[in-house]
């Protein structure tokens, strides 16, 4: 098995015993990036070899600062790390270098990692498909004609062709989830709250996106958390550091999953996608969960109505400063206008109107978990799509009203914040990978990571089916 094959504890315990070197790793990690990534443009500002190769021996030289010492890692493009440039996939953004971390990042730097780039986003992380005027698109190693996703596009075929063994995304609108799924890793989208954002700028009415871990296998999803988690005393709403390494591994007979399908019919699904969970909830029968199906506990409609709203509220609220620049307006992609437009057209009492929906469905969320383990969706309405459509328009005979409506099944974990995994599912007829997401109770980001692990020893889709890019 080659080095960048094997998984990030793995080779974090190799290099604690000595067995290999941070140099021989990282020299393996830029031979992979130098054979496949021309291919699939999946990691971008790539560090100068020499300087990477110096700071890999830094750490061989260096007391262990925790399990990444020594594990090379890229960093999605919208978040600053010290000597890379944030592009945000935009023209908009200055091209000079961080000059520090965020709070996130420097939690992996703290714990050893060594950062050799940043992996590829749409522009401002807006859309589940990641193409930019700046890096161009990330294609997908299952099928190099076809989207990877997005946003966390560039992470998750990273991941998949073997380039990166652990990788950060983020997620407001799926974009831990719909990317996995497409290529057959894991994304988990925490708590909200569970990994603490920016102490900068308003910080209590935007509670939708959140940042989390990748990678090919639940354990190593669970230790990359564990470095990522953890309040900020700067910051309001943060959830207690835990440890879930140790207590991923539980039998899950008995447990109880909830299958909400198509959430009642409302929910357009391509031929197959519904058929390749349903066969995926199978292994959790087989392993002594019970699996039953839900009816949809409130109307899509409103939830849609609510996210529309506030995703457009936050997202102006961020971007504002870009909008009121005529230069950098100018610059600015139109789904990123209209968002900014939509957001700026609220009310004080249409916001109300929709965050009191977004409570009535938080309410409804916990009276089904009295009940319920985990509650499971499919990661996308469609399978991936060609990488030069900007979007689906239509999902069988249906018109897509929004840029982002195709993804409308993410909503229901994004809208409250909700801890979800994406379970790779296998692969459709079509040969072509999708996911489910598994999600449960506020704060039970540990269930949820347990009955991942158990789904992997059973199933393990990323070891069985790694793409084929020789």
């Amino acid at each position: 098995m080659e080095l960048t094959d094997r998984p990030a504890l793995e080779l974090s315990a190799m290099l604690e015993r000595r067995e290999i070197s941070a140099v021989e790793l990282m020299q393996a990690t830029l031979d992979r990036i130098g054979v496949v990534n021309g291919t699939v443009n999946a990691v971008i500002s790539l560090g100068d070899s020499d300087a990477l190769l110096q700071a890999a021996r830094a750490a061989d030289d260096s007391p262990r600062a925790g399990w990444l010492h020594g594990i090379p890692m890229a960093v999605k493009d919208l978040a600053n790390v010290a000597g890379y440039p944030t592009s945000f996939g935009s023209p908009a953004m200055p091209e000079t270098p961080a000059k520090a971390d965020d709070l996130m990042v420097g939690r992996l730097r703290a714990a050893g990692a060594v950062f050799i780039g940043k992996t590829n986003t749409p522009e401002f992380g807006l859309g589940s498909h990641t193409f930019n005027p700046v890096h161009g698109t990330t294609l997908n190693p299952y099928d190099l004609g076809r989207s990877a996703g997005g946003s966390s596009g560039g992470a998750a075929v990273a991941l998949a062709a073997r380039m990166l063994s652990v990788a950060d995304g983020s997620d407001m609108m799926g974009s831990l989830r719909n990317p996995a799924g497409w290529a057959n890793v894991y994304g988990m989208r925490p708590s909200w709250g569970r990994i603490p954002g920016e102490p900068q700028g308003e910080m209590f009415l935007h509670p939708l996106a959140t940042t989390g871990p990748m990678a090919r296998n639940p354990r190593d999803l669970a230790a990359l958390l564990e470095v990522q988690a953890g309040p900020d005393p700067r910051q309001p709403f943060g959830l207690p550091r835990e440890s879930y390494l140790d207590a991923i591994a539980a039998d899950v007979k008995g447990r109880r999953i909830g299958w909400l399908a198509d959430w009642g019919g409302a929910y357009e699904m391509e031929p197959g996608i519904l058929e390749l969970t349903e066969s995926a909830l199978r292994v959790f029968e087989e392993l002594g969960a019970v699996v039953e199906p839900v009816s949809a506990p409130i109307e899509a409609a409103e939830i849609w109505d609510s996210w529309l709203g506030l995703r457009a509220f936050a997202n102006a609220g961020r971007l504002d400063p870009l909008y009121q620049n005529p230069v950098t307006r100018d610059r600015l992609k139109p789904d990123a206008i209209w968002e900014i437009e939509t957001g700026r057209a609220l009310g004080a009492t249409e916001i109300q109107r929709l965050s009191l929906i977004r409570s009535d469905w938080f309410r409804r969320a916990a009276a089904l978990f009295d009940k319920y383990d985990a509650l499971v969706l499919p990661s996308a309405q469609v399978w991936p799509f060609p990488a030069d459509w900007e979007r689906p328009h239509r999902i069988n005979d249906t018109e897509m009203d929004t840029y982002h409506r195709w993804m409308e099944v993410v909503v229901p974990v994004s809208l409250i914040g909700l801890p979800c995994v994406n379970l790779p599912a296998g692969f459709g007829a079509n040969g072509l990978p999708g996911g489910m997401q598994l999600f449960g109770r506020h704060g039970n980001d540990l269930g949820l990571l347990q009955l991942a692990e158990a789904y992997h020893q059973a199933i393990d889709w990323p070891g069985k089916n790694p793409p084929d890019l020789s």
